[in-house]
Protein backbone atom coordinates (compact mmCIF):
# COMPACT_ATOMS: atom_id res chain seq x y z
CA UNK A 1 0.00 0.00 0.00
CA UNK A 2 1.44 3.37 -1.28
CA UNK A 3 0.24 6.66 -0.03
CA UNK A 4 0.78 10.53 -1.19
CA UNK A 5 0.83 13.31 1.60
CA UNK A 6 1.30 17.00 0.92
CA UNK A 7 4.57 17.55 3.22
CA UNK A 8 3.52 21.15 2.78
CA UNK A 9 0.19 21.90 4.11
CA UNK A 10 -1.51 22.88 7.17
CA UNK A 11 -0.04 25.13 9.52
CA UNK A 12 2.79 23.22 11.52
CA UNK A 13 4.06 21.76 8.21
CA UNK A 14 6.37 20.23 7.27
CA UNK A 15 7.24 19.26 10.51
CA UNK A 16 4.48 17.87 11.93
CA UNK A 17 3.47 16.76 8.76
CA UNK A 18 7.00 14.34 8.56
CA UNK A 19 6.91 13.34 12.18
CA UNK A 20 3.50 12.04 11.56
CA UNK A 21 4.64 10.12 8.32
CA UNK A 22 6.89 8.87 10.56
CA UNK A 23 5.18 7.14 13.33
CA UNK A 24 2.59 5.54 10.59
CA UNK A 25 5.92 4.33 8.50
CA UNK A 26 6.90 2.70 11.40
CA UNK A 27 3.71 1.21 12.82
CA UNK A 28 1.65 0.26 9.56
CA UNK A 29 3.08 -2.78 8.18
CA UNK A 30 3.66 -2.54 4.35
CA UNK A 31 3.13 0.95 4.16
CA UNK A 32 4.92 3.03 1.51
CA UNK A 33 4.72 6.74 1.88
CA UNK A 34 5.89 9.09 -0.61
CA UNK A 35 5.93 12.96 1.08
CA UNK A 36 5.86 15.56 -1.40
CA UNK A 37 7.53 18.97 -0.86
CA UNK A 38 10.69 21.11 0.00
CA UNK A 39 13.44 18.50 0.30
CA UNK A 40 15.38 20.83 1.84
CA UNK A 41 12.94 21.52 4.78
CA UNK A 42 11.61 17.96 4.93
CA UNK A 43 14.87 15.93 5.03
CA UNK A 44 15.74 17.63 8.71
CA UNK A 45 12.75 15.84 10.15
CA UNK A 46 13.55 12.48 8.64
CA UNK A 47 15.25 9.78 10.26
CA UNK A 48 16.26 7.37 7.36
CA UNK A 49 13.25 5.13 6.79
CA UNK A 50 13.62 2.82 4.01
CA UNK A 51 9.64 3.27 3.28
CA UNK A 52 9.31 6.83 2.86
CA UNK A 53 10.83 8.76 -0.21
CA UNK A 54 10.86 12.50 -0.89
CA UNK A 55 9.31 14.35 -4.32
CA UNK A 56 11.06 17.84 -4.71
CA UNK A 57 8.98 20.75 -5.13
CA UNK A 58 9.21 23.89 -4.07
CA UNK A 59 5.75 25.26 -5.26
CA UNK A 60 2.83 25.02 -2.67
CA UNK A 61 -0.63 26.24 -2.57
CA UNK A 62 -1.24 28.45 0.51
CA UNK A 63 -4.43 29.38 2.56
CA UNK A 64 -4.11 32.39 0.42
CA UNK A 65 -4.66 31.32 -3.19
CA UNK A 66 -8.21 31.06 -5.17
CA UNK A 67 -8.78 27.12 -5.05
CA UNK A 68 -9.43 26.59 -8.28
CA UNK A 69 -7.24 29.27 -10.25
CA UNK A 70 -4.04 27.54 -8.09
CA UNK A 71 -4.93 24.07 -8.77
CA UNK A 72 -4.80 24.85 -12.34
CA UNK A 73 -1.83 27.47 -12.36
CA UNK A 74 0.21 25.74 -9.62
CA UNK A 75 1.32 22.66 -11.48
CA UNK A 76 4.42 21.69 -9.46
CA UNK A 77 2.45 22.46 -6.22
CA UNK A 78 3.18 19.95 -3.63
CA UNK A 79 -0.88 19.63 -3.58
CA UNK A 80 -1.44 18.77 -7.15
CA UNK A 81 1.87 16.53 -7.36
CA UNK A 82 0.26 14.81 -4.98
CA UNK A 83 -3.00 14.44 -6.35
CA UNK A 84 -1.18 12.93 -9.86
CA UNK A 85 0.37 10.41 -8.03
CA UNK A 86 -2.75 8.76 -7.15
CA UNK A 87 -4.33 9.58 -10.76
CA UNK A 88 -1.35 7.64 -12.27
CA UNK A 89 -1.95 4.61 -10.03
CA UNK A 90 2.02 5.44 -8.02
CA UNK A 91 -0.26 5.64 -4.87
CA UNK A 92 -3.65 4.03 -3.30
CA UNK A 93 -4.71 7.49 -1.91
CA UNK A 94 -3.60 11.18 -0.73
CA UNK A 95 -3.57 13.01 2.68
CA UNK A 96 -3.66 17.17 2.91
CA UNK A 97 -3.66 19.65 5.95
CA UNK A 98 -3.75 22.43 3.37
CA UNK A 99 -5.79 24.64 1.59
CA UNK A 100 -9.54 22.61 1.67
CA UNK A 101 -10.74 24.47 -1.38
CA UNK A 102 -7.64 23.56 -3.11
CA UNK A 103 -7.44 20.24 -2.14
CA UNK A 104 -11.94 19.56 -3.21
CA UNK A 105 -10.43 21.05 -6.45
CA UNK A 106 -7.51 18.75 -7.16
CA UNK A 107 -9.37 15.71 -6.26
CA UNK A 108 -12.68 16.64 -8.48
CA UNK A 109 -10.01 17.80 -11.16
CA UNK A 110 -7.26 15.03 -10.83
CA UNK A 111 -8.23 12.11 -8.79
CA UNK A 112 -11.86 12.66 -10.13
CA UNK A 113 -15.17 11.54 -9.25
CA UNK A 114 -16.83 7.72 -8.76
CA UNK A 115 -19.06 7.18 -11.74
CA UNK A 116 -22.67 8.24 -10.38
CA UNK A 117 -21.48 10.42 -7.78
CA UNK A 118 -22.70 14.21 -8.66
CA UNK A 119 -20.72 16.02 -5.98
CA UNK A 120 -18.11 14.51 -3.48
CA UNK A 121 -18.49 15.40 0.41
CA UNK A 122 -16.42 16.87 3.06
CA UNK A 123 -17.04 13.79 5.96
CA UNK A 124 -15.13 14.01 9.57
CA UNK A 125 -15.84 11.82 11.92
CA UNK A 126 -17.36 14.02 14.87
CA UNK A 127 -16.86 12.76 18.92
CA UNK A 128 -19.82 11.89 20.66
CA UNK A 129 -20.26 11.56 24.70
CA UNK A 130 -19.59 7.09 24.67
CA UNK A 131 -16.51 8.09 22.39
CA UNK A 132 -18.18 6.08 19.12
CA UNK A 133 -18.09 9.55 17.51
CA UNK A 134 -20.83 9.55 14.45
CA UNK A 135 -19.23 10.85 10.49
CA UNK A 136 -21.23 13.64 9.46
CA UNK A 137 -21.25 14.46 5.32
CA UNK A 138 -21.37 16.75 3.87
CA UNK A 139 -19.18 19.55 6.08
CA UNK A 140 -18.39 22.41 3.51
CA UNK A 141 -17.90 20.91 -0.19
CA UNK A 142 -20.78 21.54 -1.61
CA UNK A 143 -23.16 25.08 -0.38
CA UNK A 144 -25.99 23.80 -2.28
CA UNK A 145 -27.54 20.33 -2.65
CA UNK A 146 -30.43 18.48 -4.24
CA UNK A 147 -32.08 15.57 -2.67
CA UNK A 148 -30.49 13.18 -4.62
CA UNK A 149 -26.72 14.43 -3.42
CA UNK A 150 -27.79 13.53 -0.03
CA UNK A 151 -29.07 10.13 -1.14
CA UNK A 152 -26.01 9.67 -2.20
CA UNK A 153 -23.79 10.94 1.11
CA UNK A 154 -26.14 8.52 3.44
CA UNK A 155 -25.06 5.31 0.85
CA UNK A 156 -21.24 6.65 1.00
CA UNK A 157 -21.16 7.50 4.63
CA UNK A 158 -23.26 4.01 5.94
CA UNK A 159 -20.83 2.07 3.81
CA UNK A 160 -17.79 3.86 5.42
CA UNK A 161 -18.89 3.38 9.07
CA UNK A 162 -19.63 -0.33 8.16
CA UNK A 163 -16.47 -1.28 6.50
CA UNK A 164 -13.70 1.16 8.14
CA UNK A 165 -15.63 2.24 11.56
CA UNK A 166 -16.92 -1.36 12.04
CA UNK A 167 -19.96 -0.47 12.90
CA UNK A 168 -22.73 -3.47 12.28
CA UNK A 169 -26.14 -1.67 10.39
CA UNK A 170 -25.04 1.39 11.22
CA UNK A 171 -27.62 4.09 11.87
CA UNK A 172 -27.98 6.79 9.10
CA UNK A 173 -29.52 9.66 10.31
CA UNK A 174 -30.92 13.18 8.59
CA UNK A 175 -30.38 16.56 10.16
CA UNK A 176 -33.55 17.96 10.47
CA UNK A 177 -35.39 20.84 12.68
CA UNK A 178 -37.34 18.51 14.01
CA UNK A 179 -37.52 14.38 14.45
CA UNK A 180 -41.18 14.12 13.37
CA UNK A 181 -41.58 12.81 9.52
CA UNK A 182 -42.50 15.55 7.29
CA UNK A 183 -40.45 17.96 8.74
CA UNK A 184 -37.91 20.55 7.60
CA UNK A 185 -37.28 22.35 3.80
CA UNK A 186 -38.85 20.95 0.69
CA UNK A 187 -34.78 19.51 0.37
CA UNK A 188 -35.41 17.43 3.35
CA UNK A 189 -38.54 16.05 2.91
CA UNK A 190 -37.88 14.63 -0.37
CA UNK A 191 -34.09 13.63 0.73
CA UNK A 192 -36.15 11.39 3.61
CA UNK A 193 -38.80 9.82 1.34
CA UNK A 194 -35.22 8.72 -0.87
CA UNK A 195 -33.36 7.36 2.11
CA UNK A 196 -36.54 5.20 2.85
CA UNK A 197 -36.12 3.26 0.04
CA UNK A 198 -32.11 2.88 0.25
CA UNK A 199 -30.12 0.10 0.91
CA UNK A 200 -29.13 1.45 4.43
CA UNK A 201 -30.46 1.22 8.24
CA UNK A 202 -32.53 4.97 7.60
CA UNK A 203 -33.68 6.02 11.17
CA UNK A 204 -35.18 9.36 10.50
CA UNK A 205 -34.82 12.90 10.72
CA UNK A 206 -32.22 14.15 13.73
CA UNK A 207 -31.89 17.16 15.24
CA UNK A 208 -28.89 19.00 16.08
CA UNK A 209 -28.61 18.72 19.83
CA UNK A 210 -29.02 15.08 20.14
CA UNK A 211 -26.34 14.46 17.86
CA UNK A 212 -23.09 14.28 20.91
CA UNK A 213 -25.36 11.72 22.15
CA UNK A 214 -25.17 9.69 19.85
CA UNK A 215 -28.47 9.53 17.98
CA UNK A 216 -26.73 8.23 14.71
CA UNK A 217 -23.74 7.29 13.55
CA UNK A 218 -24.00 8.80 10.05
CA UNK A 219 -25.32 12.03 9.94
CA UNK A 220 -26.51 13.55 6.66
CA UNK A 221 -27.01 16.97 5.56
CA UNK A 222 -25.91 19.84 3.19
CA UNK A 223 -22.64 21.35 2.76
CA UNK A 224 -23.91 24.88 4.53
CA UNK A 225 -25.73 23.49 6.88
CA UNK A 226 -22.76 20.92 8.29
CA UNK A 227 -20.70 23.30 8.02
CA UNK A 228 -22.33 25.66 10.51
CA UNK A 229 -22.96 22.94 13.12
CA UNK A 230 -19.75 21.66 12.54
CA UNK A 231 -18.12 25.09 13.88
CA UNK A 232 -20.76 25.63 16.06
CA UNK A 233 -19.61 22.23 17.44
CA UNK A 234 -15.74 23.22 17.18
CA UNK A 235 -16.26 26.90 18.75
CA UNK A 236 -18.70 25.60 21.66
CA UNK A 237 -16.26 22.98 22.62
CA UNK A 238 -13.39 25.62 23.06
CA UNK A 239 -15.33 28.24 24.67
CA UNK A 240 -16.06 25.60 27.19
CA UNK A 241 -12.64 24.99 27.63
CA UNK A 242 -11.92 28.43 27.88
CA UNK A 243 -14.88 29.34 30.54
CA UNK A 244 -13.52 26.28 32.85
CA UNK A 245 -9.78 27.26 32.89
CA UNK A 246 -10.60 31.19 33.83
CA UNK A 247 -12.87 29.60 36.44
CA UNK A 248 -10.13 26.80 37.76
CA UNK A 249 -7.62 29.78 37.96
CA UNK A 250 -9.45 32.27 39.46
CA UNK A 251 -8.51 32.07 42.85
CA UNK A 252 -5.87 29.88 44.96
CA UNK A 253 -9.35 27.06 45.79
CA UNK A 254 -9.71 26.40 42.27
CA UNK A 255 -6.04 26.46 41.15
CA UNK A 256 -5.68 23.60 43.47
CA UNK A 257 -9.06 21.99 42.35
CA UNK A 258 -7.02 22.30 39.03
CA UNK A 259 -4.76 20.31 39.80
CA UNK A 260 -6.44 17.94 41.37
CA UNK A 261 -9.02 17.21 37.88
CA UNK A 262 -5.84 17.99 35.39
CA UNK A 263 -5.53 14.13 34.35
CA UNK A 264 -9.03 13.89 34.13
CA UNK A 265 -9.77 17.59 32.31
CA UNK A 266 -7.12 15.78 29.75
CA UNK A 267 -9.03 13.08 28.95
CA UNK A 268 -12.06 15.18 28.62
CA UNK A 269 -10.40 17.03 25.88
CA UNK A 270 -8.83 14.63 24.19
CA UNK A 271 -12.33 13.04 23.93
CA UNK A 272 -14.10 16.11 22.50
CA UNK A 273 -10.55 16.38 20.02
CA UNK A 274 -11.92 15.19 16.40
CA UNK A 275 -8.91 14.92 14.82
CA UNK A 276 -8.39 11.97 16.72
CA UNK A 277 -10.62 10.14 14.51
CA UNK A 278 -8.44 10.97 11.51
CA UNK A 279 -9.29 13.46 8.72
CA UNK A 280 -12.20 14.55 6.89
CA UNK A 281 -12.76 12.23 3.74
CA UNK A 282 -13.39 13.67 0.36
CA UNK A 283 -16.34 10.52 -0.01
CA UNK A 284 -17.58 10.50 -3.64
CA UNK A 285 -13.58 10.59 -5.42
CA UNK A 286 -12.22 7.49 -7.14
CA UNK A 287 -9.64 7.09 -4.60
CA UNK A 288 -9.22 7.80 -0.45
CA UNK A 289 -8.61 11.91 -0.44
CA UNK A 290 -8.29 12.77 3.19
CA UNK A 291 -8.04 16.23 4.43
CA UNK A 292 -6.55 16.64 7.72
CA UNK A 293 -7.08 19.88 10.05
CA UNK A 294 -4.82 22.91 9.10
CA UNK A 295 -3.99 22.73 12.97
CA UNK A 296 -2.89 18.70 12.85
CA UNK A 297 -0.11 18.11 14.94
CA UNK A 298 2.08 14.88 14.34
CA UNK A 299 -0.50 12.38 16.12
CA UNK A 300 -3.58 13.87 14.19
CA UNK A 301 -1.39 13.47 11.15
CA UNK A 302 -0.88 9.62 11.98
CA UNK A 303 -4.51 8.91 12.55
CA UNK A 304 -5.33 10.20 8.93
CA UNK A 305 -2.87 8.06 7.27
CA UNK A 306 -4.30 5.11 9.16
CA UNK A 307 -7.93 6.27 8.02
CA UNK A 308 -6.82 6.01 4.60
CA UNK A 309 -4.73 2.81 5.02
CA UNK A 310 -8.39 1.72 6.62
CA UNK A 311 -9.98 2.98 3.43
CA UNK A 312 -7.69 1.03 1.27
CA UNK A 313 -7.29 -2.32 2.91
CA UNK A 314 -11.18 -2.15 3.03
CA UNK A 315 -11.53 -1.76 -0.68
CA UNK A 316 -14.74 1.05 0.32
CA UNK A 317 -14.02 2.76 -2.82
CA UNK A 318 -15.04 -0.11 -4.95
CA UNK A 319 -17.90 -1.37 -2.68
CA UNK A 320 -19.03 2.21 -2.86
CA UNK A 321 -19.44 2.12 -6.61
CA UNK A 322 -20.84 -1.09 -6.58
CA UNK A 323 -23.47 -0.17 -4.51
CA UNK A 324 -23.83 2.50 -6.64
CA UNK A 325 -24.41 1.00 -9.80
CA UNK A 326 -26.24 -1.73 -8.09
CA UNK A 327 -29.27 1.66 -7.70
CA UNK A 328 -29.04 2.77 -10.46
CA UNK A 329 -29.52 -0.44 -12.14
CA UNK A 330 -32.45 -0.90 -10.31
CA UNK A 331 -33.72 2.77 -11.11
CA UNK A 332 -33.38 2.27 -14.49
CA UNK A 333 -35.49 -1.09 -14.48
Amino acid sequence: MKLAIDAMGGDNAPEAIVKGAMLAAKEIKGLELTLIGDEEQIKPHLNGQSNIEVLHTTEMITSEDEPVRAVRRKKNASMVLMAQEVKEGRADGCISAGNTGALMSAGLFIVGRMNGVDRPALSPTLPTQDGKGFLMLDVGANVDAKPEHLLQYAVIGSIYAEHVRQIDKPRVGLLNVGTEDGKGSDLTKKAFQLMQDAPIHFVGNVEARDLLDGVADVVVTDGFTGNIALKTLEGTALAMFSMMKKTFMSSFKTKIAAGLVKNDLRGLRDQLDYSEYGGAGLFGLAAPVIKAHGSSNDRAIYNAIKQACQIVEFNVTETIQGTLDEMQAEEEK
